[in-house]
């Protein structure tokens, strides 16, 4: 109990996603005075004596305007933030070690502009912008992605103190979203294993080796970038893939017995070195791990799905 009353935030309602939104709505939205607010109610106290102990009207007037305005304020505030809608915005895949960037979109349907709207993540520094009527803003919040893996923003809160800064209003919203987290990959110079010549005739299904020019054809996703006709693309008559012809190509494959004598965060960083070094090799490779065999191919569509393999290898969490 004691506990919990230390880390009472975290008994508030969180206004968690339906479908593919959250909405702060009247039953999420919180609102208590800043430190300015308790300042600015204890000098209208102290004003209040003064103008009780030597009767003075024009104090009675100024102190109840005030407090009047302070009232005004708190409304405001609290409007500020009802109703606003958050939604999952794009998040890309990072490396271990490096800062994950999630992206949040504040959407505003009533017809009036929020200013200084914030969100905040735990005791990391908060992002603020204003949300136009009937528009909206996309926000990034920085993560550090410490290990490979999904990652998850958790409970993110939204804020605001405008207009006067005298009452802060919060609500909590929790998404469905993650970032994927690539094993942070070993220094660069662990020699690549031995490539092997994989033929046609062996049912490869690698398109043709590197010896002689064939043709063009249309780009497809996954492609290697250094087989792209960029003259084609320069004349603007679109983007090509080069086609050759041979009796094979160089195939490499990478296998977890490979590294043996490592422990588990060594092998999987080892992997994920040679994974980029076939690709910026522009070799085909396949991945062998224990649970998942990917076949040889190239591209950058290959290129995550080995490190995404990699990244959740030993892990039962599923996104």
């Amino acid at each position: 109990m004691a506990s919990l009353f230390r880390n009472w935030r975290s008994l508030l309602r969180t206004a968690r996603q339906r479908q593919d939104r959250a909405t702060l709505d009247r039953r999420h939205v919180y609102i208590l005075p800043t430190r300015s607010g308790l300042l600015f109610g204890l000098i209208l106290l102290g004003m209040l004596l003064g103008a009780m102990n030597y009767t003075l009207s024009l104090g009675f007037v100024l102190v109840f305007w005030l407090g009047g305005l302070s009232v005004v304020a708190m409304l405001h505030t609290w409007r500020n933030l009802a109703h606003l809608v958050v939604t999952p915005g794009r998040v890309k895949p990072v490396f271990a070690g490096e800062t994950a960037e999630f992206h949040f979109v504040l959407k505003e349907h009533h017809h009036r502009t929020r200013h200084a709207i914030g969100l905040q993540r735990g005791e990391d520094p908060p992002a603020l912008d204003d949300v136009p009527a009937d528009g909206e803003i996309d926000i990034c919040l920085p993560v550090p992605a410490s290990r490979r893996g999904w990652l998850k923003p958790g409970r993110i809160s939204v804020f605001t103190q405008f207009p006067l800064g005298l009452f802060h209003a919060w609500g909590y919203v929790e998404l469905d979203m993650a970032c994927l987290v690539y094993p942070h990959p070993a220094p660069p110079g662990s020699l690549l294993p031995p490539t092997s010549l994989e033929a046609k005739s062996r049912g490869s299904h690698i398109a043709g080796g590197e010896e002689d020019f064939s043709g063009l054809r249309g780009y497809k996703l996954g492609d290697s970038m250094r087989r792209i006709d960029w003259k084609a693309s320069a004349r603007e008559q679109g983007l090509y893939t080069k086609e050759f012809q041979g009796e094979g190509q160089q195939v490499l494959w990478l296998s977890w017995d490979m590294t043996a004598g490592r422990d588990t965060e060594g092998r999987v960083s080892l992997l994920a070195r040679w994974v980029l070094d076939a690709h910026d090799a522009g070799l085909a490779w396949g991945l062998q791990l224990p649970a998942v065999t990917l076949p040889p191919q190239s591209g950058d569509g290959h290129l995550h799905e080995c490190l995404k393999a990699l990244a959740l290898l030993g892990s039962s969490d599923v996104f």
